[in-house]
């Protein structure tokens, strides 16, 4: 809260590398829904690319960490008036916002927001983007709590369809809880699609209580063999690793102290499989039904339907 509510006023204040590494190139659907997301609400994002699956029409989706709204607003236009898009943020700037007034007069617009006021700019543009898209109610809502504690939010069980998570597990001191969590509100068949940052190893004391390194999104990296072991305990199918690139971190100070460790931005997708469905075998034929995908559909890093 502190980092990102005090230190970071733009994206280009990130002293590393690890928060803006790209995600796989966009379908022209979703280009072009980008470019109706306020600018205010795209010039605070902090993720690394953006990451959602595909067929997304009348889902309920969660993102885990919305910060200012920008993957909402665009899963807004995706899921269409008839679904919704749940964001969650644990900055407090929101709770001030909810229980009282705007935080600036709406006649005299700030040239910058402090961090700490992300989700007052996502809530404070939600008449703009209904009115773009043409929705006669809001289909997007804003919450403020936290990723390992869903239920104080008030969100149900089997709730949402798909959750989604853009580079902010790793600022969670307790990943279990947010997989169980995430886990917990997914309808059966349902799905968390996310990117996070991974390590090489599991990261020491010294580089994990570093302060910076947190902030930056790498020193709260889960070793990556430990996220398979902890989808298995909560109930996921394994992991589908769908991406990964390398990040640099470009500061020397900083690559000092993390060492020979070596970390990756990697999206990978799970799913919540019904109880006693996971081991047959199955043939899939793919019939091109999906905008954007039509000549072939790539499901993850091994699987490409034609």
């Amino acid at each position: 809260q502190d980092y990102y509510g005090k230190e970071l006023q733009k994206s280009e204040d990130l002293k590393t590398n690890a928060c803006i590494t790209s995600a796989r190139p966009l379908p022209k659907v979703v280009r072009d829904a980008l470019g109706r997301v306020h600018e205010e609400v795209v010039a605070r994002y902090y993720g690394c690319g953006l990451v959602i699956p595909e067929c997304l029409s009348s889902c309920r989706i969660l993102d885990l960490g919305s910060g200012s709204g920008r993957d909402c607003y665009l899963l807004s236009q995706l899921v269409g008036e008839e679904g919704h898009v749940t964001g969650i943020d644990m900055t407090e700037g929101q709770v001030r916002y909810r229980s009282g007034a705007p935080p600036h007069p709406p006649s005299s617009p700030p040239t910058s927001f402090p961090s700490s006021c992300q989700v007052q700019v996502a809530k404070k543009h939600i008449a703009y983007h209904m009115d773009k898209f043409g929705y006669r109610k809001p289909n997007v809502e804003f919450l403020h709590g936290y990723m390992e504690k869903l239920g104080d939010a008030g969100l149900a069980d089997e709730s949402y369809d798909i959750v989604i998570s853009n580079c902010v597990i790793n600022l969670a001191p307790d990943k279990r809880a947010v997989l169980r969590e995430a886990f917990r509100v997914l309808k059966p068949g349902g799905e968390m699609y996310f990117s996070d940052v991974y390590a090489s190893q599991r990261l020491s004391e010294t580089v994990r209580k570093h302060r910076v390194l947190w902030g930056e999104c790498l020193a709260g990296a889960l070793y990556w063999r430990d996220l398979y072991s902890i989808a298995e305990e909560v109930g996921f199918s394994p992991p589908c690793l769908v991406t990964a690139s390398p990040i640099t971190i470009g500061n020397e100070e900083l690559e000092g102290i993390v060492g020979d460790c070596r970390f990756v931005s990697a999206t990978f997708r799970l799913f919540k499989v019904p109880g006693g469905s996971r081991a047959r075998p199955a043939q899939v034929i793919y019939n091109g039904g999906i905008v954007g995908h039509e000549q072939q559909l790539v499901f993850d890093a091994n699987f490409t339907f034609k």
